[in-house]
């Protein structure tokens, strides 16, 4: 254990002088991507390769000690970045990053956990590959309606608790993340954060419908067969492990079903949120808290409030709700925004920027933009950070105007939505739902593969339909 935390401390000790060593290379105090350079990556990085590394050496130990880890990938960020910037730039940041990025992102999750598990399917399941599929089919389809979150978190404990006498269960839970907590939620700005982020920079409420409707049904339709495939084969070895069901089946019921007003009322602030301006904002630390978001948070912790109060016990017994993966994806990506701001704000410094090679990528020598490249850089990068800035990076580098991309550059709009949305199911921290399925099924008794092994299970599935539709689409 000693050796464990001082090799840590070796590697945070050595992210930092990485860090520190850029000092003498800064010229203002003033944050701006073109200034820095990669080694301001390396928390990140390390974040990502703790998640990888961790819990295949060492579970027990990630497992108690996660936050502790992240924490401390978050101070080697924290501490260079305040003596070239500044302690006040230092404050600005994380004000910024945490209070009017995070929070939000966790208020709007917290929302969704807390009141889809408040929504309990009571009776007799039997996982056959046809009701699996049907289970996953039918979370496909509510994601663009109710979240990625919400779908996710209302359907996994169901698909679990129907196939919870089978021996193989991994691979039900790696087609639910891909098509319910990703694919699923490309059809509207509801779906996924990135959606609604172009819907807040202008782009019409039913564009990305429009534009993605075919791309989102082929993909669905193609990993939904494959699904039923593999699990029908995996279905007939587990079949002698799968008792009988009870001679007196339970009639299925939906109990805590007052739960689907307050989702309503989740997707009605958020909507709110997008349309409603009334031009107030209230400075803190040099970030704008403006109203419209403001009342979006405290009425969707309201809406936590007044499900926990309307929910009976039994329903939440009946799910084993509890708080823990709410809590791990908190932890997790509190260190994750913080420590991606570099990242993200090289990103934005384009041609300028250190990952100027990556930007280069999108536009070809007479600074046309490529359409192809624009889904694949912007899913790639969507995999392996937050979705909803990277999209914001692409969307800005395509010209950042709306009505120019709903139009003559739709192509490109639609490269960029789809990269952002589809790609997210590759890795754990694509989208914000994948953590939270992996850590219920985890409860449950699965045993989910750790970061690279989930990303070489998802790319396996993903790779030859992501393929096949920039072949077609792109």
């Amino acid at each position: 254990m000693i050796r464990r935390c001082r090799a840590l401390c070796c590697a945070v000790t050595g992210a930092s002088l990485a860090l520190l060593s850029q000092v003498a290379s800064a010229e203002t105090s003033t944050f701006d991507g073109a200034l820095l350079s990669r080694p301001w990556a390396i928390p990140f990085a390390g974040i990502l390769l703790s998640l990888a590394i961790w819990p295949l050496l060492a579970p027990r130990f990630w497992h108690d000690h996660y936050g502790k880890i992240t924490a401390a990938w978050s101070i080697a960020f924290l501490v260079p970045f305040t003596a070239v910037f500044g302690i006040d730039e230092a404050v600005h940041t994380v004000v910024h990053v945490l209070v009017g990025e995070y929070l939000p992102f966790v208020i709007l999750l917290l929302a969704l956990y807390t009141v889809a598990g408040g929504i309990a399917v009571r009776g007799t399941l039997v996982g056959t590959p046809a009701l699996n599929t049907g289970i996953i089919a039918l979370g496909t389809a509510l994601a663009s309606f109710m979240g990625t979150t919400g779908a996710a978190m209302l359907l996994i404990r169901p698909l679990l608790r129907a196939n919870q006498t089978r021996e193989r269960k991994v691979h039900l839970v790696v087609f639910f993340i891909i098509l319910v907590g990703n694919v699923g939620g490309a059809l509207s700005p509801l779906g996924d954060p990135p959606l609604f982020i172009g819907f807040l920079k202008g782009v019409d409420f039913f564009w990305t419908t429009r534009a993605l409707a075919m791309p989102t049904l082929l993909l669905s339709v193609a990993l939904l067969a494959t699904f039923f495939v593999v699990d029908t084969l995996l279905w007939k070895r587990d079949r002698g492990a799968v008792s009988a069901p009870p001679p007196a089946r339970e009639p299925l019921a939906v109990e805590g079903a007052w739960n689907f007003l307050l989702v309503a009322g989740v997707i009605g602030l958020v909507l709110l949120s997008g349309i409603w301006k009334p031009g107030i904002a209230f400075d803190l630390a040099g970030t704008p808290l403006e109203l419209q978001n403001l009342a979006r948070d405290v009425g969707l912790l309201l809406l936590v409030g007044g499900s926990l109060w309307l929910t009976p016990r039994r329903v939440r017994k009946a799910n084993a709700f509890n708080w823990a993966p709410i809590a791990e994806v908190a932890k997790l990506f509190a260190g994750i925004f913080l420590t991606v701001a570099p990242v993200i704000a090289m990103l934005h410094a384009g041609r300028e920027g250190a990952l100027a090679p990556i930007v280069a990528l999108v536009s070809d020598a007479s600074n046309a933009p490529r359409p192809l490249m624009y889904l694949w850089m912007t899913g790639i990068l969507s995999a392996f950070l937050d979705n909803a800035p990277t999209y914001l990076v692409f969307f800005n580098l395509a010209g950042g105007d709306a009505a120019t991309l709903m139009g003559p550059l739709g192509r490109i709009l639609a490269m960029i939505s789809a990269g952002s949305v589809y790609f997210g199911a590759l890795t754990y921290i694509g989208n914000a739902p994948n953590f939270m399925v992996k850590a219920i099924a985890e409860e449950r008794g699965v045993a989910m593969p750790s970061f690279f092994p989930y990303f070489a299970w998802a790319s396996l599935i993903m790779a030859p339909m992501l393929s096949l539709l920039s072949w077609i689409y792109a």
